[in-house]
């Protein structure tokens, strides 16, 4: 196990043992980031553990949300699309628009895109890609509407602050929910919506309680566990 440094060691004093409100937990990340102080600027991050059977596909959780207020960052958006919808993809501001060479280009190992779009047309050739882009998360998929006719649409909403989520192996969900910048209520505003948006996705076939935890931290900071009762 590695030693944690001196200033993470600080900025974990600063978090007592016990639930705190979703207002509370912003205030106390916001103050931990200034002690740690990183040469970078840190994103707030949310961990939602979910009473959940991740092997099973029917209790599975994957959705997207657009954040209010954002993530504060620029979201790099690849489409794969031809004739109008990739004009329309353009206009929309898509970083990258194309067919063959982009799915070639992927194939060699280049990544710099933070999400994928695909017309329905073009699928069958990205569906090659499956082994690349499945395990990070990129694979254009229906569920989640990255395969789309409208692919102008999809740029804008992602552009805007959408998001998607799901669980991983564990049933935990990781997200962002802005800079640590943004101020108190930005972060809150996204926090809940986000929050909202994995209840409702609750799986039918779960009982009991469907939220086991939630907690937030700063990129590289410590975590501070959240009462989330909607």
């Amino acid at each position: 196990m590695s030693k944690r440094g001196k200033k993470y060691l600080e900025a974990q004093k600063k978090i007592e043992k016990k639930q705190y409100t979703p207002q509370e937990a912003i205030k106390v990340i916001k103050e931990t980031a200034k002690v740690l102080n990183r040469s970078f600027e840190e994103t707030v991050e949310v961990a939602v553990a979910l009473n959940i059977k991740p092997r099973e596909k029917g209790e599975r959780v994957r959705g997207t949300v657009i954040l209010p207020r954002g993530l504060g960052r620029k979201v790099k958006v690849l489409v794969f699309a031809t004739g109008d919808e990739a004009e329309e993809a353009k206009k929309a501001g898509a970083d990258w628009v194309g067919g063959e060479e982009l799915i070639q280009k992927i194939e060699k190992g280049w990544l710099d895109f933070d999400a994928v779009i695909s017309t329905p047309q073009l699928m069958r050739s990205v569906a090659k890609l499956g082994r690349i882009l499945g395990p990070k998360g990129l694979m254009p998929s229906p569920k989640v509407g990255t395969v789309t006719n409208n692919p102008g649409k999809v740029v804008k909403e992602l552009k805007s602050g959408k998001i998607e989520y799901r669980n991983d192996a564990t049933g935990v969900i990781h997200a962002p929910l802005g800079k640590i910048s943004f101020d108190e209520d930005a972060l809150l505003e996204n926090f809940q919506t986000l929050l909202k948006a994995v209840e409702k996705d609750r799986p039918s076939t779960v009982k009991g309680r469907y939220i086991k935890s939630v907690y937030l931290s700063s990129t590289m900071g410590p975590s501070l566990k959240v009462n989330w009762s909607g």
